[in-house]
């Protein structure tokens, strides 16, 4: 159990301080890994994006994915996008899970344009802010706030081996054995704090769990954009 997110990020910092002092980049899924990528990033003196995914849920039950689009799939530098805009992203779907609940190719269909949508407002929302540059090479920690069915982290880690980073490392506080198993054959390197049978909904695992707006995003990845420059007297 963790008070909030801020505390999640402070453990995770700790086990991976064997990476501060290297060429470490921390990537956070918005929103809600934004608040723990950020103490994360603080702690390692690394600097600090955001990669954008969007799940696809199961009508009525839209917690359970069945499919995630993800920003920027190709080969390019993390933060760049092609004139096309449908060219930038990439649907992940999970057919075994939307034939056993009989899911509708339309619902998906729909979905996927709205979570589009929401992805390109969230990228001219965030597009100037946060780490811009390339991802080859490097060491780059990929974090969210937990993992639930683990589409969402499946298709950001897949999007993110085609960028060829030196390592790819997943930290998150919480996710279920199975699917911590599951997700640890995508990186070189897991840290997952708790891992419970029955996870039930991430939010079970924190006294605090509040919704994260795209101001307090904005805000963090400003904060961590002027600590990197050595400006962290402003806002």
């Amino acid at each position: 159990m963790f008070r909030d997110r801020e505390e999640a990020g402070t453990r995770l910092a700790e086990a991976l301080q064997d990476l501060q002092g290297q060429d470490v980049v921390v990537l956070a899924l918005p929103r809600g890994g934004v608040p723990v990528a950020a103490v994360i990033a603080a702690a390692l003196k690394a600097p600090l994006g955001v990669l954008m995914v969007r799940k696809i849920g199961v009508p009525r039950q839209p917690e359970l994915a069945v499919a995630a689009l993800v920003d920027a799939a190709g080969e390019q530098d993390f933060g760049e996008q092609s004139g096309d805009e449908a060219a930038n992203l990439q649907l992940l779907r999970n057919e075994a899970l939307i034939r056993q609940l009989g899911i509708p190719e339309a619902h998906i269909e729909a979905e996927a344009t709205r979570a589009g949508e929401e992805i390109a407002r969230r990228r001219a929302l965030y597009g100037g802010q946060g780490w811009r540059g390339r991802l080859e090479g490097r060491q780059v920690i990929l974090v969210d706030d937990g993992v639930a069915t683990g589409l969402t982290a499946m298709a950001a880690l897949q999007a993110l081996r085609v960028r060829k980073p030196a390592r790819l490392v997943l930290a998150v506080p919480v996710a279920a054995p199975d699917v911590a198993a599951e997700l640890a054959r995508l990186v070189d390197r897991t840290v997952i704090l708790e891992q419970p049978q029955d996870l039930g909904a991430v939010s079970l695992w924190y006294r605090r769990f509040d919704q994260v707006d795209d101001e307090t995003v904005g805000r963090l990845l400003q904060a961590a954009d002027r600590r990197l420059s050595g400006d962290d007297t402003a806002g």
